[in-house]
């Protein structure tokens, strides 16, 4: 089957996963967290993105993304992807590939599921059984962005930023965790995601995707069930 294009979707969020091949760990020390992170940094600063939300899990990576130019995420991608396996594999001594190919991603509808995208990264490892609550784990955005610690990665989203003033803001971003996701919100995003189609409302793809000439729903579903390695 060809490969679906990638959405050339500028100014607006995307939700961003990547993945060890066949579910291995990508992360096996602190150090490593730190080294992606640091490399993540200086790849958005050089080709203009801006990150509002992430979570780097055992064996995969969720980001929130905003690209300033219709290059800016994959650039991102490919050149921390690049660098980190060098690493990677100069540390462990081990050679050969480390993710399970391209990333996969979904353009974000800002007025309907920006505040859903938040919460379903930032909840990955509660859900996942790690911690009790997101502020608990370490390699999330959920501490910095509900005031609890700074975090240099993160540029906040114009819809986080109209919650409110400074203090108001974090307390109201941190009442959206109070409750978890509904179990069909969390398919829909991970189907949207793995899928390439936009997580959005009927309005938002006419208005701002459907121009762009690129797939804009869900194609026909193929002979063989979804792996489950695509499953978050």
């Amino acid at each position: 089957m060809a490969r679906q294009p990638r959405y050339a979707a500028p100014g607006w969020p995307q939700h961003v996963i990547q993945r060890g091949n066949n579910r291995t760990p990508v992360f096996a020390s602190d150090a490593d967290y730190e080294s992606y992170l640091a490399r993540l940094r200086r790849a958005c600063d050089r080709y203009g993105c801006r990150v509002h939300a992430y979570v780097l899990m055992g064996n995969h990576v969720h980001l929130l993304i905003t690209p300033s130019n219709p290059s800016g995420i994959a650039s991102v991608m490919q050149s921390v992807g690049r660098q980190y396996v060098r690493r990677f594999n100069s540390t462990y001594r081990r050679t050969g590939t480390l993710w399970e190919g391209r990333y996969r991603a979904t353009v974000v509808d800002t007025q309907r599921y920006l505040f859903t995208c938040y919460r379903y990264i930032e909840l990955n490892p509660v859900r996942a059984g790690m911690v009790g609550e997101p502020g608990s784990y370490a390699w999330s955005s959920h501490a910095a962005n509900v005031g609890l610690r700074p975090d240099p990665m993160l540029e906040p989203h114009c819809e986080y930023l109209a919650l409110a003033n400074v203090a108001s803001r974090q307390d109201a971003y941190r009442g959206l965790f109070k409750q978890s996701l509904d179990e069909g919100m969390v398919r829909a995003i991970r189907e949207a995601t793995n899928g390439g189609y936009p997580l959005a409302s009927d309005a938002f793809i006419a208005s701002r995707l459907a121009p762009l000439g690129l797939r804009t729903q869900r194609g026909k579903p193929g002979p063989r069930a979804q792996p489950a390695e695509l499953r978050t």
